[in-house]
């Protein structure tokens, strides 16, 4: 069960956005102010409203201490701010002077990421306060940016659609379209995701978009093979664009809002809807969850930020049962897998995902494979052939009657 407790209303104009740290709460508004509140009993600070920028402030981020807040507005400035007392640290000018839209820290606070409506990302030193590398995309304005956990990359979203992957020299490793109509947010989880071959880290990350979807991908590096985006699944709900997404500091949870003016709560092992808030009376654009507490900050058009109470018991109850299923079905398929693993003929495993093939076709490149995983191979790896990497000569894929008949006789055989 979830339970608002508190609704925030000092800002006389949009609230754009939202963050925590352990003890704090910082709320940004077009009204050009910052505002700090406690979480102990959610009253503003002495030395808040925070005031400097002279137009909208579009986002706000604490440093991973909580003693460093940063800002960025429509004015073309990153303002980094001391939390204990309101004073400006340090006032850092985009080089190209344009809207600044979105900035985020990096894990050991080291660097800070600040993006432009004219496509350019800056690194700063978070430390001395001047530039370290400067970059740009091809098209559309910076909205989004995200750390990985390990601090080796992050991640910017553009009003065009793309997803771009930079380490952090400031060096491009990929771009992908990612929402047609432009991305609004991304996140990534703070807990790695399991499993893998080792020395290889799998990370999940988040995006949304003025398509009204909510895409998770998986980020996975090694020293030997680099970064790769691998889209994972779509998640549903939302009925219009989807602005804000945001991981649970446990990574268990993905919550989203939208301009439907709905908060949607995702279980992320399941992908199931946990909850559906309907509070807010105009456009949801920013929401996040508290690192230590089981508390979620939304804010909207509307004016207002609403902070929401999770009911523990109530919540292990909903996950553990979810759980179990999961685990049912985890262990029906281990069995499954282990009847069948010993002693299947190689020619029946399809080379993409070594899995015994259901409907197997024959590629141009004569190899043959289960079919769906072909098809998403050529729609994403550009008609190349999984087995020798030389373009397809055709993308056309033939039925494997034969083999299908084959596997059918064996697995006859073999289930008996």
């Amino acid at each position: 069960m979830v339970k608002l407790i508190h609704t925030l209303a000092d800002h006389d104009d949009d609230v754009n956005c939202c963050a925590f740290s352990s003890s704090l709460l910082a709320t940004c508004s077009l009204d050009k102010t910052i505002r700090l509140y406690s979480l102990s009993d959610f009253s503003e600070l002495p030395h808040s409203p925070l005031k400097f920028h002279t137009y909208a402030v579009h986002c706000c981020c604490f440093s991973p201490s909580g003693h460093i807040l940063a800002s960025c507005s429509t004015d073309g400035t990153t303002v980094l701010w001391d939390t204990q007392n309101g004073q400006t640290l340090a006032v850092m000018e985009q080089p190209s002077g344009s809207p600044v839209r979105v900035c985020r820290f990096s894990p050991d606070s080291t660097c800070l990421v600040s993006g432009a409506a004219d496509g350019t990302v800056v690194l700063w030193n978070a430390q001395s306060y001047k530039l370290y590398r400067c970059a740009s995309v091809k098209d559309g304005s910076l909205v989004a940016c995200a750390f990985s956990p390990n601090g080796n990359l992050f991640v910017t979203g553009s009003s065009c659609g793309d997803l771009t992957l930079w380490d952090d020299k400031m060096r491009c490793l990929h771009s992908e379209k990612a929402h047609d109509l432009g991305i609004t947010c991304c996140d990534f989880s703070s807990q790695p995701v399991s499993g893998g071959e080792q020395g290889l880290q799998f990370f999940r990350l988040a995006s949304c978009g003025q398509d009204c979807q909510i895409k998770i991908w998986v980020i996975s590096f090694t020293h030997t093979l680099g970064f790769e985006l691998k889209y994972k699944s779509t998640l549903s709900g939302h009925c219009a664009p989807v602005l804000t997404c945001a991981f649970s500091h446990d990574g268990q949870m993905l919550v989203s809002g939208s301009v439907d003016k709905s908060v949607i709560v995702y279980d992320t092992n399941t992908e199931n809807i946990l909850h559906t808030l309907t509070q807010h009376t105009r456009y949801v654009t920013t929401c996040a969850f508290a690192p230590n507490i089981l508390l979620l900050a939304t804010g909207s058009m509307d004016k207002t930020v609403n902070i929401w109470q999770f009911d523990l018991e109530t919540l292990c109850q909903e996950s553990l049962g979810l759980r179990s299923k999961v685990l049912r079905k985890i262990e029906e398929l281990r069995t499954k897998i282990k009847t069948l693993s010993s002693g299947i003929p190689d020619e029946f495993i399809c080379p993409i995902t070594r899995e015994l093939m259901k409907d197997p076709v024959i590629a141009s490149d004569g190899y043959s494979y289960e079919k769906e995983a072909m098809e998403n191979w050529i729609s994403k790896k550009k008609r190349t052939s999984p087995m020798t990497n030389l373009v397809l000569p055709s993308v056309v894929l033939i039925p494997n009657r034969t083999l299908k008949m084959a596997i059918d006789r064996w697995l006859e055989t073999h289930q008996k």
